[in-house]
């Protein structure tokens, strides 16, 4: 191999990862243009070492090597949060993006951008097409769930008191899913706003009342309240 081919291999990997990188930039997600740039020139320097040294057979062997070290760089943007995991979709796309660097790798390039072309494409389009596919239960009049928030803003020195009521009341019902449970500074000096996310179908939200109802009861509680949250913004806030 040639340093020119060499380098153009290299230069292929870069592009085609930084491309796939960008659509995660624009999304603002944990691994965006940088890593998955690198991950697929490393990938690529890593194949290339056995076509450097004329051993066919080590290609795949290598290659595995990369997707087996690609799985735990995947596993580091993956985070649950209560009942929600996210960051599947980005350790996806670390994952094709090491495949990609590995077609570069070889001197696969057309396959390599053909291939980037469809990982776009699920990102891209396939998110829409789920989206829709949401709305379009939600028309159709099929029961489906949604993110609720029951906020409470209490003392900060009861902060854990309030924090466990609201657990042990959302443990004894199982319509209502978890997805995540904050507390913050409130407006005023010396409160505490407590939140937690929930996810459960229309016909459950009796069961926040119940919830509101009784948080209401604390003497540090100041204000409580439920209200519907846009799936799109609770999405974009934990970078699913």
């Amino acid at each position: 191999m040639v340093v020119f081919d060499f380098a153009l291999r290299v230069a292929a990997a870069l592009t085609l990862g930084a491309m796939i990188g960008a659509e995660r930039q624009l999304r603002q997600r944990m691994a965006g243009l940088r890593t998955n740039a690198l991950v697929s020139v490393g990938a690529s320097l890593f194949v290339m070492v056995s076509v450097l040294e004329g051993d066919r057979a080590g290609h795949m062997r290598i290659a595995a090597q990369v997707v087996s070290g690609i799985g735990f760089l995947g596993a580091g943007v993956i985070m649950r949060e209560g009942m929600t995991v996210r960051g599947l979709n980005t350790a996806a796309t670390l994952w094709c993006s090491a495949a990609i660097g590995i077609l570069c790798g070889l001197g696969f390039a057309l396959e390599a951008a053909i291939g980037t072309g469809f990982v776009l494409i699920a990102n891209l389009v396939l998110r829409h097409l789920a989206q829709r596919i949401n709305a379009h239960g939600s028309e159709a009049g099929i029961e489906t769930e949604s993110i609720y928030r029951v906020t409470a803003v209490c003392e900060a020195e009861q902060e854990v008191q309030v924090r466990n009521l609201m657990l042990r009341m959302i443990s004894g019902m199982p319509a209502l899913m978890l997805q995540s449970l904050h507390s913050e500074d409130a407006a005023h000096a010396g409160r505490i706003e407590v939140r937690a996310d929930l996810l459960t179908p229309l016909s459950s939200l009796g069961l926040l009342e119940q919830i509101v109802s009784q948080v209401s009861l604390e003497g540090s509680v100041s204000a409580v309240r439920w209200a519907l949250v846009n799936n799109a913004e609770f999405v974009a806030e934990r970078g699913v």
